[in-house]
């Protein structure tokens, strides 16, 4: 039965999937519980969404008087122009890597699991910072059942492996296949190559059906490359395990191919830098709002402040599509490097 779903729980399941935290989450749970349409085509739907109302209730309530905590809540709030997973068996080096890119105390050693729960740190490039989540290994036997709620605001994924160990090709697949037993995709398609994750508008009644599948544009991160520098080796491995993935080869012990990281991110993001200033006063050139090609005015109001995108009259703007201080509307697209004025009513 087709599922006719109401604008209404459209726009509670897009702000589902745009919530920077659990409480965020929580809240549009409960709107999409209460605007689903309620027949027999989305009883599914409804059962999946209550289920995750009561773990997420429960995880932000805390243990139950006389009962231990399983653990902290392991979502980490969105933070930069963009957060990152780290996901990887064990002992590829995906502490080492998140270590040096981002100055963290995540734990090293030369053992699997060192960790444990989610590590934010922040990797910078130029004016700007991607916030790069350390997430425990993923093995055929070990799998943290948090996992899907700490994936849940990441924007991308960065798939790290050992790729001197014979045995990467067997881990690269064990990986995919218990990350797609949980919904949850690592896909090639990154937004400026022209092919934006799939998204429930688009892409069939099977994933608008489903808003819990998370689809993560991935790179494949080579490590360790120092120890067997063939660079047929990354060839051969997309080949065997049949993924697409655009790859870098990379050495936490040399720091080769570190740099190119945010670089990447960057493009293939397509993050958008927008300056600010008052009337009257130099641009605010050290602390950019970031957001993605296509975004409008509009957007960077609502990043200034939530308040601001219902008062918003007009901005001037300066940059290259614009002439200096050239008066523009909400809906006018920003570019990398504007700078914006907003004026309100």
């Amino acid at each position: 039965m087709p599922a006719n779903l109401s604008p209404e729980y459209k726009k509670a399941e897009q702000a589902f999937r745009a919530a920077r935290d659990e409480a965020e989450r929580l809240a549009c749970l409960k709107d999409m519980l209460r605007t689903i349409p309620k027949h027999k085509g989305t009883e599914h739907l409804q059962a999946d969404i209550k289920s995750r109302i009561k773990q997420l209730t429960e995880e932000l309530a805390g243990p139950r008087k006389g009962a231990t905590r399983t653990g902290p809540v392991h979502s980490v709030r969105r933070e930069g122009a963009a957060q990152i997973a780290l996901l990887g068996p064990p002992n590829a080096g995906k502490s080492s890597l998140h270590v040096r890119l981002t100055g963290s105390r995540a734990d090293i050693g030369p053992y699997p699991h060192t960790t444990h729960a989610p590590m934010p740190g922040m990797l910078a490039y130029e004016d700007i910072h991607f916030q790069l989540i350390d997430l425990p290994p993923i093995s055929a036997d070990f799998f943290e059942p948090w996992f899907v709620n700490a994936l849940q605001p990441a924007d991308a994924a960065m798939l790290v492996v050992d790729i001197s160990d014979p045995d990467c090709t067997d881990h690269v697949v064990t990986i995919l296949e218990r990350l797609e037993e949980r919904k949850i995709t690592l896909s090639e398609r990154w937004p400026a190559a022209g092919q934006p994750a799939p998204d429930a508008d688009d892409a069939g009644d099977e994933l608008a059906l489903d808003p819990f599948r998370i689809n993560l544009p991935t790179l494949l991160v080579a490590n360790k490359i120092d120890r067997n520098p063939d660079p047929e080796d990354i060839r051969v491995l997309k080949e065997l395990t049949g993924v697409s993935f655009p790859a870098q080869a990379v050495s936490t012990e040399s720091s080769q191919g570190l740099d190119a990281l945010g670089r990447f991110l960057f493009t293939q993001l397509k993050v958008v830098r927008v300056y600010t200033k008052a009337p009257g006063k130099p641009a605010e050139m050290d602390r950019p709002f970031t957001l993605r090609t296509g975004a409008s005015v509009l957007d960077v109001a609502r990043l200034v402040h939530k308040d601001f995108a219902g008062s918003l009259r007009y901005a001037r703007a300066w940059g290259g599509k614009v002439f200096d201080g050239q008066q523009v509307g909400p809906e006018h697209e920003v570019v990398d490097g504007d700078i914006v004025e907003l004026h309100m009513r």
